[in-house]
């Protein structure tokens, strides 16, 4: 099994994911950014060399992206014995809706899907950043992995899971989602001045209540269920699509 995640080797959720990971399987390997790499998607590192620091038996942290940690280890570090299953978090913080497009932690998962290996992103809901309920993740992932795992595929897949934030004992059941559109509004700029009188920005999600089905992972999340999304790469959207096709056949 391969371990990964987008907050760095030392964030205390990886910390979860790896006990977790001990009860599932018997070799577990830490494959990880060296730093916090939040926001970076499905992204790979072509235009800049790797470079792997061992911090472990079967531990390693990279100067890379979480895309090119998975590809370091299925097909580098472990590539004598290529994972059969990559587990990506535990986040903190939820990854729902259109979110999960900018998610490093789902884009991990992303890259397990696209070597063919199966897949899953665990990430864990907080309303205070400063009292994450790991204490939830912990005791309800062992459970929702086998469960996931019990299911047949008939192709790799990549799973999105979200954790409520409520203690666990109070949490619903594992329910599937569809992704719906989250809770992001847009994108803000923060201008700020540094004390040598230099400009710099910061990039902020903006957030807010949207309008999501009953069957997405955040309405689910709202009633205190844990969220499953199957996620893919096929992105067409079939309206437009159809739009589009006419319209051209028309010959506009």
């Amino acid at each position: 099994m391969l371990i990964t995640n987008d907050d760095g080797i030392d964030a205390p959720g990886l910390a979860v994911l790896e006990a977790v990971a001990a009860e599932l399987a018997h070799e577990v390997w830490v494959i990880a950014p060296e730093h916090d790499q939040s926001g970076t998607s499905h992204s790979i590192s072509l235009h800049s060399p790797l470079r792997v620091s061992r911090k472990g038996e079967r531990r390693f942290g990279v100067q890379g992206t979480p895309g090119d940690c998975v590809v370091m280890g299925a097909r580098h570090i472990m590539k004598d014995a290529p994972p059969t299953l990559v587990l990506s978090g535990i986040n903190r913080g939820a990854n729902l809706g259109v979110e999960t497009m900018f998610s490093g932690t789902v884009g991990a998962a992303m890259t397990g899907l696209l070597l063919g290996l199966p897949s899953i992103a665990l990430s864990q809901t907080f309303r205070d950043r400063e009292n994450v309920r790991w204490d939830t993740a912990r005791a309800l992932a062992p459970g929702v992995i086998r469960q996931l795992l019990a299911i047949a595929h008939d192709a790799p897949t990549c799973l999105n899971v979200n954790f409520p934030d409520c203690d666990a004992s109070a949490a619903g059941p594992l329910t599937v989602t569809r992704q719906g559109v989250g809770l992001v509004e847009g994108i803000d700029v923060v201008a700020e001045v540094d004390p040598r009188g230099i400009d710099y920005h910061w990039l902020r999600f903006q957030r807010g209540p949207r309008p999501n089905s009953p069957d997405s992972e955040t309405a689910a999340i709202a009633a205190k269920r844990v969220s499953v999304t199957p996620l893919h790469f096929e992105r067409t959207d079939e309206r437009t699509f159809a739009t589009l096709e006419a319209a051209l056949k028309r010959g506009l």
